[in-house]
């Protein structure tokens, strides 16, 4: 809830004094309050000096924070803004100081009430001077992580400046990048984190890649706090033979293929040569893979998808697609909304074997403690119950095969190099205390009633000439970070970085912190960035709090204006966000000219094109 008053001119002391809008913002369980003046010809008032100062009262979770003529003055929820209006005609020597600043005498009706409450319970009250050195805060990464970090820590911190800083030109990370193309309600977000980015304090440069652009060293040198928010830019590799041979790519650069990320325009997968295609991995994003590959082009037209894969699409002789785990349906990693979208695709055939379906006792209890789970196993049941024997001339194929694990590629043995198919080893599940030692050696964290699909020793070809990997994404270390290679992920706690893989808490690197992929491993929806932002913010406020990260007069830094005189130095293009609405809006003409939502500008070129246009 925001009230910001307008700009008001006042007689302060005899003196015309424009002064700054009063905000008073109340977050969750805090009251904030801000206000600040501007001096004219040099001159400033010690009533002044008292009001540019910034109070935080925090109290406890059943405490009425605020209960005053706020209330009555039309403040109906968040995000609203409405002027505070003063009387400008009134002379300043027949005001007290509560009628001068009403937006101060609500303030101090609040304070008042507040402090009753506090004096009588244990709650925390702490001042903090609005200064030139403000803390500065520096996040790497436009996804959700990133956004919804830079978010918390502009609430958190009043006065802080936070820049967000991405090696695309481009803001958003996966929502951009990584949303299926049919899915533009969850890429609504995109609108909430432009709000961030175009706050006050907080400002967008893309462009700018960490590790060649600048260091990390020289980004903690130029910032208070460094958060560490890229996500996972790599893949996961299955380490068996034939991994690379043509025709097999990740799911990852497939879907940057089809969703124009500048890095996947080159791909190029053939969707002539083949009519059969393999998906390894049963997950969101591999669903999405086979949706991309099986619907009618028709309906993606309609989408932003990439121009360059709607042609391919359009020419594609795929249609057969198999979806591969190494588990059985009860262990399936996909949610109900996306199942639920692959198999209402039009004329579509779908084929699980129904030995698959069959439930052991340590699956019946799977699905008796998740719901999420229960509900996906539902839906392969049904769709497999409903299944024609054979599907017509005209219908694509979408089968399911569970219980298989790849052990080989298989080469045309034509000198070609391409793929011709997968050579499966049939699995079973096991229960983590028949494997305890097997789990220990793989490095796998397998808690009790968990069970991992073991190899039978029984093995089948499936014919195909293309392979999609979806085993999960994997993040990239930069020089001067700790990474858990094994984990692939930065050794933390609670998105404070460690000084080594080891886990000692006591060994910190002050300053640097993490969250989203690089945190945690590449896992959730983007709504999980949410909860993982508000553990880093609440570290780096708890550091703050307690002098473990000092800034303002004590130790200034350049920030911003550090960082932009380096990058400039270095002839590094950078684009603030005013340059990405100008690709926006371009992206969005041409679309208009293909009744799409926008045509996505696919190369570096382009889009700095269109950002100085």
């Amino acid at each position: 809830m925001n009230i910001v008053g307008a700009v008001q001119s006042l007689p302060i002391l005899g003196r015309t004094q424009e002064i700054k809008p009063l905000q008073m913002e109340i977050v969750g369980l805090k009251a904030k309050r801000t206000f600040a003046s501007e001096s004219i010809d040099g001159f400033t008032s010690e009533k002044e000096t008292q009001l540019a100062e910034e109070i935080v009262i925090q109290i406890d979770e059943d405490e009425t924070i605020i209960s005053h003529p706020v209330d009555a003055a039309g403040v109906v929820g968040n995000g609203d803004v409405l002027p505070l209006s003063i009387d400008e005609t009134t002379s300043d020597h027949d005001l007290t100081s509560n009628q001068k600043f009403p937006e101060m005498a609500i303030f101090d009706q609040a304070i008042r009430r507040l402090s009753l409450s506090l004096s009588r319970r244990r709650s925390s009250l702490s001042f903090s001077t609005l200064s030139s050195n403000p803390l500065r805060v520096c996040v790497v990464g436009t996804g959700p992580a990133g956004f919804y970090t830079a978010e918390k820590m502009l609430k958190a911190h009043q006065g802080a400046e936070v820049d967000i800083i991405d090696r695309l030109p481009t803001p958003f990370g996966l929502v951009r990048s990584g949303v299926a193309p049919d899915h533009p309600e969850t890429k609504i977000v995109m609108n909430q984190f432009s709000k961030v980015a175009q706050h006050e304090r907080c400002s967008f440069f893309g462009n700018i890649t960490l590790g060649s652009s600048v260091s990390l060293s020289e980004l903690r040198e130029l910032y208070h706090v460094v958060v560490l928010a890229y996500g996972a830019e790599s893949d996961r590799a299955l380490g068996i033979p034939g991994e690379y041979l043509s025709g097999i790519h990740s799911a990852r650069e497939f879907v940057w293929w089809y969703n124009g990320h500048p890095d996947g325009k080159n791909l190029s997968p053939d969707l002539k040569s083949t009519d059969t295609a393999v998906i390894l991995g049963q997950g969101n994003v591999a669903l999405d893979v086979a949706r991309i590959l099986l619907q009618s082009t028709s309906v993606l037209a309609t989408t932003d998808i990439a121009s360059h894969a709607l042609e391919a699409l359009e020419q594609s002789s795929i249609r057969k697609v198999y979806l591969v785990g190494r588990r059985g349906p009860a262990q399936a990693a996909c949610t109900a909304k996306e199942l639920r979208e692959v198999l209402g695709i039009k004329d579509l055939c779908i084929h699980i074997n129904e030995v698959d379906l069959r439930l052991s006792p340590e699956d019946e209890e799977v699905l008796k403690n998740n719901r999420i789970h229960r509900r996906v196993y539902e839906l392969l049941s049904k769709a497999a119950a409903s299944a024609p024997s054979r599907p017509s001339s005209s219908q694509r194929e979408l089968h399911f095969v569970f219980f298989r694990k790849p052990d080989r590629f298989l080469d045309s043995g034509e000198g070609s190099g391409r793929v011709a198919g997968v050579h499966f080893e049939k699995t079973m599940l096991k229960a983590f205390s028949h494997l305890m030692c097997l789990a220990q050696h793989l490095n796998r964290a397998v808690g009790p009633g968990k069970q991992i699909a073991v190899g039978t020793g029984l093995y089948e070809d499936l014919d195909c000439g293309l392979v999609l990997k979806s085993i999960g994404y994997k993040s990239v270390p930069v020089d001067g970070l700790p990474f858990d290679h094994e984990k692939g992920v930065v050794p933390n706690i609670k998105g404070r970085v460690l000084a080594d893989t080891l886990g000692d808490p006591s060994l910190l690197e002050k300053g640097l912190y993490v969250c989203g992929w690089l945190k945690r491993g590449p896992t959730g929806i983007i709504a999980t960035n949410l909860y993982c932002a508000e553990e880093t913010v609440a570290s780096i406020s708890e550091d703050v709090h307690q002098g473990e990260i000092a800034y303002a007069s004590t130790l200034p830094k350049p920030g911003r204006q550090g960082l932009l005189q380096l990058l400039d130095n270095r002839g590094v293009r950078v684009v603030p966000f005013s340059a990405w609405e100008k690709i926006d809006s371009e992206e969005r003409r041409l679309g208009n000219l293909r009744r799409k939502p926008r045509e996505k500008l696919t190369t570096y070129e382009d889009l700095l094109k269109a950002a100085t246009e």
